[in-house]
C-alpha cells in the first residue's frame, strides 16, 4: 500500500521559527491556574493546503513567570500560513510554553473543525514531576 503522507509531511513546521513568547515576574505562588482560549486558532494542513481551524486551550500553573498575553496572540497569529498537522500544533504550543515560562504543570488542549465529518481533540500535557511533555 503506498502511504500518502511523507516524512516531510509529517515534520512540517514542527521546527520552524516562531515569535518569541514573553513572559513576566508571578507574584503569586499560591498554585493558582491560568487558562487561556485562543477560539480563532487556524494552521494549514501541510499535504492539502487547506486551512485547520479550532480553538487551543492552554491551562498552566505558574510558577516563577506568566505567560504575556500579546505576545502570546503574536506566536498563535504565525501559525495561520504554517504546514503542520494538528497533532504537532499541539505539542509544539506545549513545548515553547514550557521552555517560556517554565510552568509547575501545563496542558494545552486543540478542538479542531471537522475534516470528512470527523471532528478532532488532541490534548498534550507536562508536568515537573515528569519532567516532560506527554
Amino acid at each position: 500500500m503506498k502511504r500518502e503522507y511523507s516524512d516531510e509531511h509529517a515534520e512540517a513546521g514542527v521546527r520552524a521559527g516562531l515569535p518569541q513568547i514573553e513572559t513576566w515576574r508571578n507574584q503569586f505562588h499560591t498554585g493558582y491556574e491560568i487558562e487561556i482560549s485562543m477560539p480563532e486558532f487556524t494552521s494549514v494542513c501541510p499535504k492539502t493546503g487547506l486551512p485547520d481551524h479550532g480553538t487551543l486551550t492552554l491551562k498552566y500553573v505558574p510558577d516563577r513567570w506568566c505567560l504575556e498575553l500579546k505576545s502570546l496572540k503574536m506566536y498563535t497569529l504565525a501559525f495561520r500560513n504554517l504546514g503542520i498537522f494538528q497533532e504537532n500544533v499541539v505539542n509544539r504550543v506545549l513545548q515553547d510554553v514550557v521552555k517560556a515560562s517554565q510552568p509547575i504543570s501545563a496542558t494545552v488542549t486543540g478542538e479542531f473543525a471537522a475534516r470528512g465529518g470527523i471532528p478532532t481533540k488532541i490534548t498534550a500535557s507536562f508536568s515537573r514531576r515528569d519532567k516532560r511533555a506527554r
